[in-house]
């Protein structure tokens, strides 16, 4: 065992002194579990938290979740991103249901969907005491900076060398403790920018803190290419009334909900916008350019959105296909994207 077992002891002894205390941690039931997972693998926990406790309330159980509609599930979601995970949780919670209860293998869990290794892992080692060890960006920090790994963490042979060194550090006895204590101990001492390294267990053993390597180690090979989106919505107003549609395209916020959408790969002048079919369909005779540029970034694409007010005297009729009116006071009901919210926002 390299280190013998000082390095999970000492990981164990400081997350018992220093670990945040968290709701999901007062628990052993794997759907609470797997829902805390799921939030926190895109969200920070000070912002998950208040979504978990909301969603927990709503869905208290896997029964409640399989049997909501994905509409709602979506609505609760809203503001936490990556919705493919709110998705993939519904649709786990059938998995579930159809085969009697949460499983209670790692096999199992991580055959259910939007489930991966880390996850899969993390309710393993929590919910059932199972000794698999977990792996996520907080853990290649630590592992890579305590033992001085210089092997790219986005490689194949980084990926595989990183898994058998966590499982080999892993105290079989006490898996979820270790487990959690590793996941804290980077994302409260060992963090990716000036870590204090002056209070760490660790420090005396330290290969980055003893080759000044703290800012080189995690090493990745790539640089994910960013691109850039631009988004023209047309929000036709009626009176109190909206038009409105829900998205199809197999992309981040598939199912949610959006005002009528030009997508182009440039910004597009108002003369280019009312050439568009889309436009013209809607038959509208004002258009009112009301915000601009709006930057919303993702994790490999930038969108720039512009919102323009669009007036008519009456609804084209038919309405372009998939779109309908519902009441302005009533878009509360329907799961829209956090870039969605913004935009309309009146300030």
């Amino acid at each position: 065992m390299i280190m013998d077992s000082f390095f999970s002891k000492a990981l164990i002894s400081w997350y018992q002194e220093h670990q945040r205390f968290l709701p999901w941690r007062c628990t052993s039931d794997p759907y609470a579990i797997w829902i805390s997972e799921i939030i926190l693998q895109q969200t920070r926990v000070a912002q998950g938290l208040d979504y978990y406790n909301r969603f927990m309330a709503r869905f208290p159980d896997v029964e409640t979740l399989a049997q909501a509609s994905e509409d709602e599930v979506l609505l609760y979601w809203q503001g936490l991103g990556y919705y493919s995970r709110a998705r993939n949780l519904h649709f786990a919670a059938h998995q579930i249901v159809e085969q009697g209860g949460f499983p209670k293998t790692y096999e199992g869990v991580r055959a259910l969907k939007g489930v991966g290794d880390y996850t899969a892992a993390a309710i393993s080692s929590i919910a059932f005491g199972l000794p698999y060890a977990v792996v996520d960006g907080n853990v290649y920090r630590v592992l890579s900076r305590v033992f001085g790994v210089d092997i790219p963490i986005d490689s194949t042979q980084g990926k595989k060398y990183f898994a058998q060194l966590a499982q080999e550090l892993i105290d079989v006895d006490a898996p979820g403790l270790y487990n959690q204590s590793i996941m804290d101990f980077g994302a409260l001492q060992c963090v990716p920018k000036s870590p204090n390294c002056d209070t760490c267990p660790l420090q005396d053993r330290c290969v980055a803190h003893a080759q000044h390597k703290l800012d080189a180690l995690p090493v990745k090979s790539h640089k994910t290419k960013v691109t850039h989106r631009y988004f023209h919505y047309l929000n036709v107003r009626i009176g109190d009334e909206m038009l409105l549609h829900q998205r199809k395209a197999d992309d981040i916020w598939k199912n949610l909900y959006e005002v009528p959408l030009v997508e182009a790969d440039h910004r597009m002048s108002v003369d280019e916008l009312t050439q568009t079919t889309l436009f013209r369909q809607l038959a509208c005779n004002q258009i009112q350019l009301v915000k601009e540029q709006v930057k919303h970034v993702l994790s490999h694409r930038v969108i720039f959105a512009d919102l323009y007010i669009l007036s008519a005297s009456q609804w084209p009729s038919p309405l372009p296909a998939g779109y309908f009116k519902l009441k302005v006071s009533d878009l509360g009901h329907y799961a829209i994207s956090r870039l969605m919210d913004i935009i309309l926002q009146e300030k």
